[in-house]
């Protein structure tokens, strides 16, 4: 089988520690021939790093020039759309960075185009390749839990406002804590709940620490250009009366540095995703059942490889491109709640 050919395109830290090791490990199935930056030099300097042929400062010479398979979508939050757009139309089945875009109308859009082309259009919502969550969705999907009707969702830090990137701008990354870390989680809860749209949402965003500006895990941060929020809550209802709560913070007066969770509620037992652990009744009993410490897996790897699985046709988790357009309008309406 020929090796698919694979180009990056965004040559900052996302691509350099995460997409081109992963696919450097899938080597058997997958080449990258090119990586594509605004700044030349740093694009060249990686591509010499990881042994890359070519390097490009625009995407009109790298379609011209290469032919691709597939493409990385490694840039900002507000260019997601329109180079996923482009490589599609070039032909490309596209791993995009999260979120999916910045507007609901955009996600759908893509998804659109990727099903006219008939390409895998997919998003690295990595979380779903952690052990615990493979375990969980086993113990779902095999009827254990019965039938779940309500989640709580929480990915919080306590002072994790990063000081470096384009985290705190709207302008680049259309949101703060929910469009970065809440995403993540939501995505796993969506998981089990099912992938539909909500018939309710109801949210409040905040951003008193982030405004007051300080120094914290990730660094320090400059509160004139924080401009997004540093913390939303939003309780979510689903047909069948199911329920999501989802919690998510750069920054919250919490005790813990960080919490990334899912507690989930169903009819015959409970769960909780970290430690992972079982709730139930055994012969009338309360029961809960615990697990040895799970292995950590290569996420990014394990995701990249469902990708790639996708691609050729394989069964795969990954997260696809109609699931994108789902969760894009969900955190708008999110949003659109808070302000109202």
């Amino acid at each position: 089988m020929a090796l698919l050919k694979a180009a990056i395109i965004g040559g900052g830290h996302i691509a350099d520690q995460n997409h081109i090791p992963a696919l450097k490990k899938l080597a058997d199935h997958v080449q990258i021939i090119a990586i594509c930056g605004r700044d030349i030099i740093k694009a060249k300097a990686l591509a010499e790093k990881y042994d890359i042929p070519q390097a490009f400062d625009n995407t009109e010479d790298l379609y011209k020039i290469c032919d691709l398979d597939l493409v990385i979508n490694c840039t900002p939050n507000n260019l997601h759309y329109e180079y996923t757009m482009q490589a599609l139309k070039n032909g490309c089945h596209v791993f995009c960075e999260k979120p999916p875009a910045m507007t609901a109308a955009e996600a759908h859009e893509m998804d659109a185009l990727a099903k006219e082309k008939s390409k895998v259009l997919a998003y690295n919502f990595q979380r779903r390749q952690t052990s615990e969550y493979l375990l969980l969705k086993k113990y779902f999907q095999q009827g254990n839990l019965g039938e779940v009707y309500h989640i709580k969702a929480n990915y919080l830090r306590r002072r994790g406002i990063p000081g470096w990137g384009n985290f705190t701008n709207k302008t680049i990354q259309g949101g703060g804590a929910l469009i970065d870390l809440g995403v993540h989680i939501l995505d796993l809860a969506m998981g089990i709940i099912g992938y539909q749209a909500p018939e309710k949402i109801v949210a409040n965003i905040h951003d008193f620490i982030g405004r007051t500006g300080g120094k914290g895990l990730k660094g320090q941060w400059d509160p004139e250009k924080f401009d997004v929020e540093d913390a939303c809550f939003a309780h979510l209802t689903f047909p069948g009366n199911k329920s999501i709560a989802l919690s998510c913070s750069f920054a919250l007066n919490q005790k813990e540095e960080e919490i990334i969770n899912l507690e989930v509620f169903g009819s015959k037992a409970g769960a909780n995703l970290k430690p992972f652990s079982i709730q139930t009744e055994i012969a009338g009993e309360l029961a809960d059942i615990t697990f040895p410490h799970l292995a950590d897996l290569d996420t990014q790897l394990k995701n990249t490889e469902a990708f790639i699985h996708a691609v050729l046709g394989k069964e795969s988790n990954i997260a696809t491109a109609e699931e994108g357009a789902i969760l894009q309008e969900i955190i708008e309406k999110i949003y659109l709640s808070a302000q109202q």
